[in-house]
């Protein structure tokens, strides 16, 4: 399927998104941690509903009320666990990796054909350097798991992926050592581990800094249970402010920012260095925008998921938008820089494109397109705004916004876009 996308200005207000990282780490942590644990504001999303699937394969027992999901018994580590298909999401099958490896049966995890070319290796090595042997097909799903891993030193490198280190941490404290963990090179993405340690601690383990983003001692202990809200989601925030920024006219968006750490808030002062005024009241947000965006150069290193809804905005600057240190954005569901080079070259725009980043620069001779998403949810929205603002385009792949925003395409059109699936 396609949309064909008209050129569209957008008003009034809408509610945005849960968030999925938090939605993820919540629900396999209360599911580790027993009876009556809750969690609210649950994003319903393709992705979400991978990692309660896991968890019920794991033996939790889950009940689902409307936004909020409740465990009635929690993982049991002496269940018989079948194949665990953990579709298109990444951040399930390594947190359900880590925790595989504390059972001793073998347990098989795979996804679909997207998820079988995203790197597993450094978390299958580190699982088995504590003791839990591993199969792989060149280091990427389908994997085979066998445990059970007892702890201890375990290194890790940091360039590829967080999520290896915050499969390592969830698992960590139902060890019989713990763990001691050492992360090599530089660390990416690394609000992404705080928002896991903010969780652990929300359903009762510590951890243990030694040095930030690099060294980690997590002791034995046991997940306490909980209730926990979920926040509203920075990544699918970005895409509608980008929207609003691009396309809006008095767009007001509904949400409780919350206090646990987010990467992708760093938007809103990437904004306002763009000239964008920014207003926060209470639990809605607006934007005042000016005639041409300013440009600059941006570090996206910890937050990899901006890169698509800053990209687009290079549609209306008066200067190059120039993104750097975002190399892994590359290893998510598609590589992300190379389809927005080659896609959004299509609209007009001038694009260099380097090994970790992009240079995007606008023209007087934009156009419409047709933009291929390859099934990638994040860019089917931002090209969907860029559509909207350039007018007479058609977007690949309208199905992937299941993955986080399965509403994104009715929201938008209540809002007056002209978004038509066909």
């Amino acid at each position: 399927m396609k949309c064909k996308i008209e050129k569209s200005r957008i008003s009034g207000q809408l509610v945005c998104p849960s968030n999925k990282s938090y939605s993820h780490r919540a629900i396999f942590l209360a599911s580790l941690a027993g009876n009556n644990s809750k969690v609210e504001n649950v994003l319903n999303s393709a992705d979400i509903t991978a990692t309660i699937e896991a968890c019920k394969k794991f033996g939790a027992e889950i009940e689902i009320q409307n936004s909020s999901i409740i465990i009635k018994n929690p993982i049991n580590l002496g269940t018989n666990v079948p194949e665990i298909n953990t579709e298109n999401s990444g951040t399930t099958i390594r947190i359900a990796s880590g925790i595989a490896s504390l059972f001793s049966n073998e347990i098989i995890l795979t996804g679909d054909e997207s998820l079988k070319k995203r790197p597993m290796q450094p978390l299958l090595d580190a699982l088995e350097s504590i003791g839990a042997h591993c199969q792989s097909i060149d280091g990427k799903p389908p994997i085979k798991i066998r445990g059970k891993i007892l702890g201890g030193d375990v290194t890790i490198p940091g360039n590829l992926s967080s999520q290896f280190v915050s499969s390592l941490f969830i698992c960590a404290p139902l060890t019989e050592k713990g763990i001691n963990l050492n992360i090599e090179g530089n660390l990416v993405s690394k609000p992404y581990l705080d928002a896991t340690i903010a969780t652990m601690r929300k359903f009762g383990v510590t951890v243990q800094t030694l040095i930030p983003y690099k060294r980690y001692n997590i002791t034995p202990q046991i997940y306490k249970d909980a209730s926990f809200t979920v926040p509203i989601d920075f990544s699918s925030l970005a895409l509608l402010l980008s929207a609003a920024v691009l396309n809006g006219e008095e767009i007001i968006i509904k949400g409780d920012l919350g206090t646990l750490p987010q990467g992708d808030e760093v938007f809103l002062d990437i904004l306002e260095q763009l000239g964008v005024t920014v207003i926060i009241n209470e639990d809605e947000i607006k934007i005042k925008s000016p005639e041409k965006l300013n440009g600059g150069k941006f570090d996206l290193s910890n937050s990899p998921d901006l890169l698509p809804p800053l990209a687009i905005l290079a549609l209306n600057t008066s200067n190059p938008i120039e993104i750097t240190n975002v190399k892994h954005a590359r290893l998510k569901e598609t590589d992300r820089i190379a389809i927005v080079s080659r896609e959004i070259i299509k609209l007009g725009i001038k694009v260099q494109e380097k090994e970790d980043g992009l240079i995007l620069e606008s023209t007087e001779n934009l156009n419409g397109a047709e933009l291929n998403s390859e099934n990638d949810h994040r860019l089917f929205m931002a090209f969907c705004i860029a559509g909207m603002y350039v007018g007479d385009c058609t977007v690949s792949d309208p199905e992937s916004v299941n993955v986080s925003y399965p509403n994104f395409i009715e929201e938008m059109n209540n809002l007056g876009a002209k978004i038509k699936v066909q």
